[in-house]
């Protein structure tokens, strides 16, 4: 068969019943479908299919399992495990948005927080937020980076999807709209190959309320992943992106799978991939993986 859904759920909440729920559901629109093969016991599981496409089998099992806490990500059989990433930061490797964070320290943090909101939704110009947020941190002491930094959480399952899929031979980019400061030592931690976002300025220990130009973003994003696609001879079905926010949908959108993650509504929307109730993990079941390939962090 030439398409497989995987069921994707919390460690022990998988159950054999809303595997069959999944499975009952694409029987009455499938031409065919396989039997379940188990990625990880209790957590996720592939269901082969044929005849409907991807879009409508994910939506078919979404349905039947609302009441569970079970992701649902359909996609074509062959070549699912990618070779190239290129992840967000914010809300995606991190749990946290590492501005609003920073704003903290200069008692800004709702007001910016508002902004960053409004621009991930993709009510705002993001170069034009970026600069506008960044402004008002005008003169804040450099060592709240750090600070914001001591203060940064991993998301679950990050570091073990860049060290799994590098261990298959995967490129893994670090892209985000965010800062140098924060990328480097995130890529660093993790492990990724290659790290790329904006640049804060800072003069006599102090930030100047600039970027340094022009910004990278939502198009830079885009241009990244086809950049390092085409650098390695490899066609767009075999790359990977995830993210959040609306500067992240041109991305997803063009990649061979395209994640949404814990996404804002418009990017939730127009992503054919969502994971919304389960962390990082996930992005390997969805590529195949079962539980004993992951490798050590």
């Amino acid at each position: 068969m030439d398409h497989v859904l995987t069921l994707i759920a919390p460690p022990g909440a998988l159950t054999p019943a809303l595997v069959a729920r999944a499975r009952d559901a694409l029987r009455a629109l499938a031409a065919e479908t396989g039997a379940a093969a188990w990625l990880g016991e209790a957590e996720a599981a592939d269901i082969p299919f044929a005849g409907i496409a991807p879009d409508q089998a994910s939506a078919a099992a979404t349905a039947a399992l609302s009441d569970a806490p079970v992701d649902a990500i359909a996609q074509g059989a062959a070549d699912r495990r990618k070779r190239l990433l290129v992840a967000d930061m914010d809300s995606t490797i991190v749990t946290s948005e590492t501005l609003d964070e920073l704003a903290a320290y200069a008692g800004l943090k709702e007001k910016i927080a508002e902004i960053t909101r409004r621009s991930m939704n993709g009510e705002l110009d993001f170069a034009a937020a970026l600069r506008e947020r960044v402004g008002m941190l005008k003169g804040l002491s450099v060592e709240a980076l750090e600070r914001t930094w001591e203060g940064t959480v991993l998301t679950p399952g990050a570091a073990v999807l860049v060290a799994t899929m590098r261990a298959h031979g995967a490129f893994c980019c670090l892209a985000s709209g965010g800062f140098t400061f924060f990328t480097g030592r995130v890529a660093d931690r993790i492990g990724f190959d290659l790290h790329v976002s904006n640049t804060l300025l800072e003069e006599g220990g102090k930030l100047t309320g600039a970027v340094v130009e022009p910004i990278f973003d939502r198009d830079s994003k885009l241009a990244t992943l086809k950049r390092l696609a085409a650098e390695r001879g490899l066609p767009m079905a075999a790359t990977l992106a995830v993210g959040d926010g609306a500067n992240d949908l041109a991305m997803i959108q063009a990649a061979g799978l395209g994640v949404a993650y814990h996404a804002k509504p418009i990017v939730a929307a127009a992503a054919r991939a969502r994971v919304d109730r389960n962390d990082l993990h996930a992005l390997l079941f969805a590529q195949g993986y079962a539980r004993a390939d992951f490798a050590a962090a």
